[in-house]
């Protein structure tokens, strides 16, 4: 991460995960397969082929290497991309201590086979 960098953790490409959005009366209102562009332990960019409204609770199960989490998010951005596809941001919403020493272990491996 460089100096100009305003993000709070480091990014780093990951993997496909499988999402579930519900709206405000937690019905499910859509879901499907999506592909991380980055991830850090306060979010995730993911990449999918149907827009998520900003509105959506959104709860992915994100495989890191042999490991299943499954989290919660809030979409705070989102964008069409030159593919066709969508951009979602999404914050992490309450993650428990066992998420986010899941989330530090797999950007810690990551990061030491990248050096």
């Amino acid at each position: 991460m460089t100096s100009e960098d305003k993000r709070k953790h480091q990014r780093i490409p990951s993997l496909n995960l499988s999402y579930i959005c519900l709206d405000e009366n937690n019905n499910i209102v859509k879901q499907g397969m999506g592909r991380t562009l980055n991830i850090s332990e306060s979010g995730i960019l993911l990449e999918t082929q149907f827009a998520i409204e900003l509105e959506y609770l959104v709860i992915m199960t994100i495989a890191l290497q042999e490991d299943l989490l499954e989290i919660k998010g809030k979409p705070i951005h989102a964008k069409a991309n030159e593919a066709g596809k969508f951009e979602v941001g999404i914050e992490f919403l309450e993650p428990d201590q066992d998420s986010i020493q899941l989330l530090k272990n797999f950007i810690a491996k990551y990061d030491s086979y990248s050096l």
